[in-house]
């Protein structure tokens, strides 16, 4: 096996209850490799990198893997069980051979960069945080292969763009299973199609994977057309005269038989089950339909979010809203909808509005119902669907759900699944308002596809929350993002349209450290003090020198790390280079913070002066 390939899969082949997930699985991933693993909901992508992780075994088949291979996966839904804190949990994938304080450095480092404390319980955990958490611990053990499932679900703009960052910079081998194009587009160099239980490449960023996919598509529908033509003329001869010629043409009749079941391989190719989303815009609502008028709003420790806003939506705009998590977005439209009363300001709802709204928190849902109960709660058989009866079966089929989802409790269900649900029960309703918080997170690219469609021929108004760059350009036509200060700028266009006008917004820049949970030692001041102690001072001069320093080394230290050779031709000093690494940042990390604290306090000493 070549060395720079990390993994290889070999004709693997996987059944589940006789059914087969995959036949003649071959995958090879290299050194410095970013593959976008992409595939249709229910194609199998989990499981194909449950595989590759060497955590689900397979019928046939061999999986390789070069010698030395150290490997992390991040998962949708992280298990805690047995985990002491939060900390320890993180470090688990960290290597070994390191000794613990090292350990528990990178993990820490990692935790504070997705915005966790070290120190937080497990239990109570929500999903977005139990996401990051994961993220942390694997890029914590800086493995040589990483495989991330939906990593960018849960992170604001700014930390998906950071997060891009460090993956190209990565030097291992890497596969992603993401919804978010805009992302794949930016890290991918290469694309893995799961199709049909079998695996197509792409050496090409996702940014080709649409054009060449289609052109693939396309080949299978006319080979199904030349197929269907043949079966039809072979099925002609056979009612003509295989009575007569039966020994002769016993051969020619099996050809038939093996040639309509390849017909049913070649027409699941061809077939694409997508969720049948529409939505009515039932009657038409007045000319306006939000209005805000100087509203603000704020919350203890974090001041106004939201300053002295003026907004007016009429009928048919299409509105996004950004913003890194914490800025204020699900504030925004809670107020916007009535659902919450600003501190100052005023805010009106037109006439004739029908909202659907789309909760970020997902909290319609009892985790105890099951899918039938949930669409049908008060018995039956029936749920109506924009004033019309339909059979609750077919409903959920609708949005990709057969028969064995209705009576299990939606608790059980995945994220993705839970999405499609809210989503039925918002479009079930007529409506000429769609709200919608975050309604992406979980989806798969075909559901995607199908929503952005629905949306652009809806003939209401939409509110859209969203942290998917691309599917905000593709339904939004104008967008509003914070400043920072409490101030929202509305510009025209989508996501890609705000960012060319090089307007400097929150949620585009880097984002802000975390404060650590202990506050950085800094001597106690006196009430009549004017200005920082001589230590303090002395303090801040210190760490403005050596956060340059820090920064200096850091940077020495990437670049060796970068070179793609390092751990084949020198592993010591690959392991070495990597631990003075994450000792590195975390260093800097605390010398920010404890400068930051200092800096605040003689800001804060001299206005009181």
């Amino acid at each position: 096996m070549s060395r720079d390939i990390v993994i290889q899969l070999k004709d693997i082949a996987l059944k589940r209850g006789g059914a087969p997930v995959f036949s003649g699985v071959d995958l090879t991933l290299r050194r410095g490799e970013r593959a976008a693993l992409v595939g249709a909901n229910g194609a199998g992508k989990s499981t194909l990198m449950s595989v590759l992780a060497g955590q689900l075994e397979y019928d046939s088949g061999e999986r390789v893997v070069s010698s030395g291979t150290h490997a992390a996966t991040q998962t949708q839904e992280p298990d805690f069980s047995g985990a002491t804190s939060l900390l320890e949990w993180a470090a688990q994938d960290v290597p070994h051979d390191r000794d613990e304080a090292a350990r528990l450095a990178a993990a820490a480092a990692e935790l504070h960069s997705f915005g966790l404390s070290p120190d937080r319980p497990l239990a109570g955990m929500s999903g977005g945080e139990a996401r990051r958490a994961s993220l942390a611990r694997a890029l914590a053990a800086e493995p040589d292969l990483l495989m991330l499932d939906e990593p960018t679900n849960h992170l604001d703009i700014a930390a998906i763009e950071e997060l891009e960052r460090r993956l190209k910079q990565f030097s291992g081998a890497l596969l992603v299973v993401s919804h978010d194009r805009a992302f794949l587009s930016a890290i991918s160099t290469s694309c893995l199609w799961l199709r049909n239980g079998v695996v197509r490449r792409l050496d090409a960023p996702f940014s080709k994977f649409e054009s060449w996919a289609a052109s693939i598509e396309e080949q299978d529908r006319k080979a199904l057309e030349k197929l269907d033509k043949t079966l039809e003329d072979e099925a002609r001869w056979l009612a003509r005269g295989v009575t007569a010629r039966r020994t002769r043409n016993e051969g020619r009749l099996r050809r038939l038989m093996d040639m309509r079941e390849a017909r049913k391989g070649q027409a699941a190719l061809v077939r694409k089950d997508t969720a049948a989303l529409q939505a009515d815009a039932g009657g038409s609502s007045g000319k306006l339909v939000f209005e805000a008028k100087g509203i603000s709003k704020g919350f203890d420790g974090l001041g106004d979010i939201i300053k002295n806003l003026d907004l007016r939506v009429v009928r048919g705009d299409r509105l996004g809203i950004v913003g890194p998590n914490g800025a204020g977005k699900s504030t925004l439209i809670k107020m916007l909808v009535g659902n919450l009363e600003p501190d100052a300001g005023t805010t009106r709802l037109g006439k004739n509005l029908t909202i659907a709204y789309l909760d970020q928190s997902r909290a319609a849902l009892d985790p105890k119902a099951t899918l039938w109960d949930t669409f049908a709660p008060a018995g039956g058989d029936q749920i109506m669907v924009r004033e019309r009866p339909k059979h609750v079966a077919a409903y959920a089929k609708d949005f990709l759900f057969d028969s064995r989802h209705l009576r299990q409790p939606v608790g059980s269900f995945s994220g993705g699944e839970r999405n499609r649900v809210l989503l039925a029960l918002a479009l079930a309703k007529p409506s000429n308002v769609l709200v919608l918080d975050e309604p992406t997170n979980d989806l798969d690219m075909e559901t995607l596809d199908v929503l952005e469609d629905m949306l652009a021929e809806y003939d209401g108004t939409v509110i859209l929350v969203s942290h998917d760059r691309a599917f905000l350009d593709g339904v939004v036509t104008a967008t509003l993002a914070p400043r920072g200060d409490g101030t929202w700028l509305e510009t025209p266009g989508g996501w890609t349209d705000l960012v060319r006008q090089g307007i400097p917004i929150l949620g585009n820049q880097q984002p802000s450290k975390p404060k650590p949970s202990a506050a950085p030692s800094a001597e106690p001041i006196a009430k009549a003090a004017k200005k920082l102690s001589y230590k303090d001072e002395r303090r801040l001069s210190e760490l403005e020198a050596l956060i340059p320093k820090l920064e200096s080394n850091i940077a020495q230290l990437e670049q060796t790390l970068n070179d793609p050779t390092l751990y084949s031709r020198d592993p010591t000093r690959f392991e070495k280079t990597s631990t003075q690494a994450v000792l590195a940042r975390t260093q800097l990390q605390a010398s920010e913070d404890e400068w930051l604290a200092l800096l605040e306090l003689k800001e804060t000493l001299l206005g009181n002066a």
